[in-house]
């Protein structure tokens, strides 16, 4: 969603947007453990190979979508401090 956009949302839309963004960040945490979890699993059962990184493929790319995430939360936060402070 771009900045743009938040304008044309009502206070309740932003609020349920953020708090949408929050559960996301639980479940990416929950995802980001239990790759790192299967990492350490396969790298002490098999050994280094392929397979045991590719699950760090995934987990770069849950933390570049966290940061894409945070960035667009400030600017929600930002939005409706706006709203309000009028």
């Amino acid at each position: 969603m771009k900045p743009e956009n938040f304008t044309e949302l009502s206070d309740q839309e932003l609020l349920q947007k953020i708090k949408k963004m929050k559960t996301n960040k639980i479940v990416d945490a929950a995802i980001i453990g239990l790759t790192i979890g299967i990492v350490i699993y396969s790298a002490v059962k098999n050994g280094f190979g392929f397979f045991t990184f590719f699950p760090l493929l995934l987990t770069f790319m849950i933390v570049r979508n966290s940061n894409n995430n945070k960035i667009l939360e400030r600017e929600m936060q930002k939005e409706i401090e706006s709203r309000n402070s009028k």
